[in-house]
């Protein structure tokens, strides 16, 4: 059967889907039922220097007002919080929580739990084969994990 190139996109963007949505399920089950994709991406520019809302948002590729919305929100789910500037004391700096650390790790082996899961379902050869071919198409450069862009339509969404 032939498929067409907007038929691969769709195939695509539906094993992505598939996995996301598989793990904020398991990570709600597992105690994390207000975690959101868009939270994970905010935390990990944050860990990675984004320590304000104004660079949050240009990392995120998002208005300022989206970042610091998305900030409020891991701000009173505890997996943020803003410490002080060891060089300036009237600037506060987003920095990620022990909390936000936990739920980056438990949503890292979540992910790996799914990928084993896929490996029973299709095989280890097979499952080799397709990241093999997946990265042979899409280059040695992986995607930012903390610049979803255009996944992030808006964060508005996602709170």
């Amino acid at each position: 059967m032939s498929r067409s190139g907007a038929d691969l996109a769709l195939l695509l963007l539906g094993g992505f889907r598939v996995l996301v949505d598989d793990a904020i399920m398991e990570l709600a089950e597992r105690g994390y039922e207000d975690f959101r994709p868009v939270h994970d991406f905010a935390m990990r520019a944050i860990a990675a220097g984004a320590d304000n809302a104004s660079e949050l948002g240009r990392r995120l590729s998002v208005s300022k007002q989206a970042a610091a919305k998305t900030v409020a929100v891991l701000e009173e789910r505890g997996y943020v919080a803003r410490g002080t500037d060891p060089l300036d004391a009237r600037r506060k700096r987003l920095q990620v929580t022990a909390l936000g650390f936990e739920v980056m790790r438990v949503g890292e082996a979540v992910f790996d739990e799914l990928r084993d899961k896929w490996k029973r379902k299709i095989g280890a050869k097979q499952l080799e084969r397709l990241e093999a071919d997946l990265a042979a198409l899409v280059g040695a450069a992986t995607v930012r994990i903390e610049t979803p862009g255009w996944i992030a339509h808006s964060l508005d969404e996602t709170t």
